[in-house]
């Protein structure tokens, strides 16, 4: 029987750097069922494809634990409740208080003073420190020297371990009179020191996840049902499709579904990043999470659970931060031999210095500068962080990131393909056009040929009803449909027909008075219809109906802006090629920038053709239709409309676009941009600080407080370069 490859989320405690990453990937690996393994050090998670087989998650945590780490909920560190921001702080200030005493020697120095604590004080102060507070960095550098692996901590563990005991062998050997210069104080603030870059590398996490927390807060835990005994308050994980709820104003939508009774305003700001209110009147869907505004509705629930929409954008920002860049190959290439690495310079470092004359004391403490400063934690955080950031913050603005690969394809992107209805246009068909035969009155005719399709829903027939509102329309009698031609019904004793060009020609209807505006409105790529009524024996057209779809607002801009990044744009559809160039005109496109007369399943056709041409394509589209052309582009754009598809669209591109605002292209690609700047920048500072920071320790330009103060701000800058990504902003939004 063929075994189902399902996905699993486990939370893991205690990494902390990439060679921690490295190190649970390769536990896991190790299982049979394991298919693929993405350990992510900021959210402190790994996502795991696996076989399905009994107990299986259970030996996925005992791998975890075995390794060293503590497997933990799956969002343990998204589902906390919001924490002091001084949580944590306890070991740090324990820390400070205990190593401020033993620097009080260096701090004399700078005020020409000798100030100068006993050995046994220095002892009695560091060891606490060492053995108390550094026990974390002994347990988890024990685990890696069992697997025979290194990682951030046995660097530190072996490194404030030989400057405790030097100092305390300086001190025991030392005559009793005699007072040694001992490096109690160097260990313990190289602990306190990494201490506090963890402790600040925390807070920062937690502002990293904090697009995912929002999200998740947006979920009400109690829903008002209406049952059988009237209106109680049950919990939202009890309330099943069908049921009936009541939403009072102020109160968010606990699950998707359709307004039956009321109407209110809608605030869709955190889905849709659009801050105007939506009204919403019976019949209309509204979506989990979003803010009812005064009014008190009953809706009907279309979907509960993994099934609404907010579980769907949750899981696709989730899926986005627990991926991985490409980049990120390189960062465990890197890692995986860093430690051994480490190990090796400091070694050559110390036995460097006792040949070259130096004394022991000197070439150790020379090591243990290197061991110090080569902390790789913040290669480990320079990726994860900025990705996470970056897909947050645009996720507020309705711009869903996928994945970690649709962020850096899409900043390589030199050619945008975007669908026609839909997408560049509003998709609705609008009466552009309406002209009465010469003696007859307009007003009447329009009036008539609303009162004919008053009763069809077929686009034309609505777009002439919406046209025709404000008008009294007359009853319709002997109402027949035909397919394909048209329809015709009588209205006061006369018989009417409403059609296209085609069935009228059949029909024998006489055209010649409209042949100029049939020429110029098929020139403008007009869908037209005939208004025609019995005249004696025969049929007279009596108006020309002409219809549209017309652009979107700010379609021209877009592709414009797009044109600006240095953008190919070119334009897809089925319509005919005098329907297609015109609205390409008007959205600022040429006729040899037009794919036209291309069916819905050649799209991803024309799509992989452009690839081979060695470009780098976005497709954009609107939904179910589009979702091969989508999956077949670098990067598919989805663009949610009023229509449906959204879901379906979602899982066949990249990126998806959680309003039809053709602005959020230029913002997507904007933000993909920022991104991968920013994940550049982080792992140029992280190479740089080891880079430099290496060699200056091993040739004794710093010494081990001032290795682990560098270590520590390592990793703090680049969690705080990757969040100035939050203060990102689509252009023209404050």
């Amino acid at each position: 029987m063929t075994q189902t490859c399902i996905q699993i989320d486990i939370g893991i405690h205690g990494m902390g750097c990439a060679s921690c990453v490295g190190r649970v990937e390769r536990a896991l690996q190790k299982l049979p069922e394991v298919q693929s393994v993405s350990v992510n050090l900021a959210t402190e998670s790994a996502r795991i494809s696996v076989l399905d087989s009994d107990q299986v998650e259970a030996r996925l945590r005992r791998a975890v634990r075995d390794a060293g780490y503590e497997p933990v909920a799956a969002h343990a560190a998204i589902d906390k409740p919001d924490e002091s921001p001084w949580v944590g702080f306890g070991p740090v200030g324990l820390g400070l208080l205990l190593s401020l005493p033993l620097m009080l020697p260096m701090l004399g120095e700078l005020a020409d003073q000798h100030w100068m604590l006993p050995a046994w004080l220095q002892f009695v102060l560091a060891t606490p420190v060492q053995f108390v507070l550094g026990a974390r960095f002994y347990k988890a550098g024990w685990h890696s020297l069992k697997s025979l692996s290194g990682n951030m901590d046995l660097l530190v563990a072996l490194g404030t371990t030989a400057g405790w005991a030097l100092s305390v062998w300086l001190w025991l050997t030392a005559s009793p009179e005699a007072m040694p210069h001992l490096y109690f104080e160097g260990s313990a603030v190289v602990i306190t020191l990494v201490l506090l870059g963890k402790w600040l590398e925390a807070r920062a996490k937690r502002q990293t996840t904090s697009a995912i927390r929002a999200l998740h807060g947006l979920r009400p835990d109690v829903a008002h049902l209406i049952g059988a005994k009237g209106e109680v308050d049950v919990p939202v994980a009890e309330v099943l499709v069908g049921d009936t709820l009541v939403v009072r104003p102020g109160e968010r939508f606990a699950v998707d579904g359709v307004v039956l009774e009321g109407n209110t305003q809608v605030d869709e700001s955190m889905l849709t990043g659009e801050p105007l209110p939506v009204a919403k009147a019976p019949g209309a869907a509204v979506t989990g999470g979003t803010l009812n505004g005064t009014g008190r509705v009953q809706l009907q629930v279309s979907a509960v659970g993994t099934d609404t929409v907010l579980a769907n954008i949750i899981r696709l920002v989730e899926d986005a931060q627990a991926a991985k860049a490409p980049v990120q190959r390189l960062v465990d290439q890197v890692s995986s031999v860093f430690v051994p690495v480490v190990l090796l310079l400091a070694f050559l470092t110390g036995l460097a210095w006792w040949l070259t004359g130096q004394t022991f004391e000197v070439a150790l403490i020379r090591a243990v500068a290197v061991l110090v400063i080569a902390c790789p934690c913040a290669l480990g955080l320079a990726t994860p962080a900025a990705i996470m950031t970056g897909t947050g913050v645009a996720a507020r603005f309705g711009i869903l990131i996928k994945d970690a690969q649709a962020l850096e394809l899409a900043r390589q992107a030199n050619t945008v393909v975007f669908d026609k209805t839909g997408t560049l246009t509003v998709g609705q068909m609008s009466l552009s056009s309406f002209q009465a035969a010469p003696g007859q009155n307009e007003a009447q005719l329009l009036s008539l040929s609303a009162s004919l399709q008053s009763g069809s829903e077929h686009p034309l027939a609505r777009a002439v009803v919406r046209a025709a509102q404000a008008m009294l329309l007359a009853p319709v009698t002997e109402l027949q449909a035909l397919p394909g031609q048209g329809l015709q019904g009588v209205v006061e004793g006369r018989d009417y027909m409403l059609g296209s060009l085609r069935w009228m020609a059949e029909l024998g209807v006489d055209l010649a008075e409209f042949a100029t505006s049939i020429q110029t409105q098929h020139a403008q790529g007009a869908t037209l219809a005939v208004l025609a009524g019995r005249a004696g024996q025969g049929l007279q057209a009596l108006a020309l109906l002409a219809f549209s779809d017309q652009p979107k607002p700010g379609a021209a801009q877009a592709i414009a802006d797009l044109r600006a990044r240095g953008m190919q744009v070119l334009m897809v559809t089925g319509d005919n090629r005098h329907a297609a160039q015109a609205m390409a005109l008007r959205v600022g496109l040429q006729p040899n920038e037009v794919m036209s007369e291309v069916l819905p399943g050649d799209k991803a056709a024309k799509v992989v053709a452009l690839k081979a041409q060695g470009r780098t394509v976005i497709m954009v589209g609107d939904g179910i239709n589009d979702a091969p052309a989508l999956a077949a582009a670098d990067v598919g754009i989805a663009m949610a409309n009023a229509g449906g598809g959204t879901d379906v669209a979602m899982h066949a591109s990249g990126i998806t676009l959680m309003r039809g605002d053709l602005a959020l292209i230029v913002a997507a690609l904007d933000i993909s941009s920022r991104t991968v700047a920013k994940i550049r920048q982080n792992l140029f500072w992280a190479f740089v600080y080891n880079v430099v920071g290496i060699p200056l320790a091993a040739l004794g330009f710093l010494n081990p407080m001032l290795a682990g103060a560098a270590m520590a701000m390592s990793s703090v800058s680049v969690m705080s370069n990757a969040l100035l990504l939050k203060w990102w902003r689509p252009v023209g939004q404050k």
